[in-house]
């Protein structure tokens, strides 16, 4: 199994050489060069999620030098639980905020770290992560990575665009984690991460690679939560759902591409987004544009110019079929307060904004239909905003909680890259 750029100008590697890289040498995003069929998945036999991990994963490390550890490395990363939990008949959410920092970010993160440690051990040099966070990957990433051997890791996060709770989580870490206050938006962040990729001197001289949705190590685990869903929703309804993503950088909407790709049992993968409307309006006029972000409710999605659609152009490369692959809605914050609302008051369960831009988009469009709605964060970590509107205190969750008690320290600085390396 061999790996190739979006791009098409650099070399095809293996699983273990993209996860180090992060970035190909071209600037594209490493993509599978062909997806495994999960036809060899005896799903009744799995007995736990981390095996079901390993199952779908194993093809794409035939001949790696991680492929004696990925069994050892599923155990490692999943070792939370990932329930289903139906709100209505035939309506469900899939529930992935049960990790370290309460957000489907824990999976990637977890598995990449695992990852990266086992190589760089067997390789016996260091490494730096950079990662540009919205909201929720650079706690994840911080977390799964604290006290990691050989790795040295630099969060870069918006001044002013992260919930507190979501802060704490990215400075609370010290020792190997640096955080950076960046003066600018997330695109700003992210632009910065390329920028210093691109720098040679500085790439080499640092060891560079990243932890974003850009790198392979994050969206191969992401895929095992759809194949994983699907059969269980299938088992359960006997039928296979549409699944709806709150989206962001696309990474997470991606994978579930790959799920489908591989055989998944989906009907249709629909996203949710904000007032960040670059793939809705691309959807409607055929002209892809991306923007500056817009600031939202909705933080960890406030994505102009998200870069994972890279590789959905790579996976449907005719803009046509990619249309009607692809489907999105958008939601703004006066819409995400009502849904939260209504949502609770109806039926007491609480939703984050995020996954109340899933929810509205299933309601005002699939209601009653075979669905899951991907939750992507506990609402605990939105609580000036969910609060007020449900009329009560969230409990917070004991992972987080651990968190929230921690002393914080961070870097306050511009979008120069170069500042990062002071």
């Amino acid at each position: 199994m061999k790996f190739v750029s979006t791009r098409g100008k650099a070399p095809a590697v293996c699983a273990s050489e993209a996860i180090m890289q992060g970035l190909a040498p071209d600037g594209g995003l490493y993509v599978p060069q062909s997806f495994p069929p999960l036809t060899h998945l005896a799903i009744h036999e799995i007995s736990s999620y981390p095996e079901l991990a390993f199952e779908v994963l194993a093809p794409f490390f035939e001949d790696d030098p991680l492929r004696e550890d990925l069994a050892e490395i599923c155990m490692d990363a999943f070792n939370f639980p990932v329930p289903l939990v139906t709100l209505r008949e035939q309506e469900t959410v899939l529930e992935l905020f049960h990790g370290p920092t309460a957000a489907f970010k824990d999976f990637g993160a977890r598995f990449l770290a695992a990852c990266m440690e086992r190589m760089l051990a067997k390789q016996q040099r260091r490494l730096t992560i950079l990662v540009a966070t919205s909201g929720d990957t650079g706690g994840a990433v911080a977390a799964a990575f604290a006290n990691r051997k050989g790795i040295d890791v630099k969060v870069l996060y918006p001044k002013g665009r992260v919930s507190g709770r979501q802060q704490q989580q990215l400075t609370c870490w010290g020792g190997n984690i640096q955080a950076y206050e960046v003066d600018g938006s997330f695109d700003d962040c992210q632009k910065m991460v390329k920028e210093a990729f691109m720098d040679k001197d500085i790439s080499l001289q640092w060891g560079l690679s990243s932890a974003n949705s850009i790198n392979l190590g994050r969206l191969l685990p992401q895929s095992v939560y759809y194949v994983f869903a699907s059969h269980l929703y299938n088992q359960a309804f006997g039928k296979k759902p549409t699944i709806i993503i709150p989206s962001g950088n696309v990474g997470n909407s991606c994978a579930a591409f790959w799920a489908l790709t591989m055989g998944a049992p989906i009907e249709r993968i629909v996203l949710s987004v904000n007032e960040n409307r670059t793939i809705p309006d691309f959807l409607s006029s055929g002209t892809y544009q991306p923007r500056d972000s817009v600031q939202t409710l909705a933080n960890a999605m406030d994505v102009g110019a998200p870069s994972n659609m890279e590789r959905l152009f790579h996976l449907y490369p005719d803009t046509d079929t990619l249309a009607r692959m692809l489907t999105a809605y958008s939601v703004d914050d006066p819409t995400i307060e009502a849904t939260i609302k209504e949502v609770y008051g109806g039926l007491g369960y609480i939703l984050c904004p995020h996954t109340a831009t899933g929810e509205r988009v299933r309601r005002d469009y699939f209601a009653g239909q075979p669905t899951i709605v991907v939750s992507t964060a506990h609402p605990a970590k939105f609580e000036q905003v969910v609060e007020p509107l449900i009329g009560t205190t969230i409990e917070v969750p004991e992972n987080l909680a651990k968190l929230l008690d921690k002393n914080a320290s961070f870097k306050a600085i511009g979008t120069d890259y170069k500042d990062l390396f002071n």
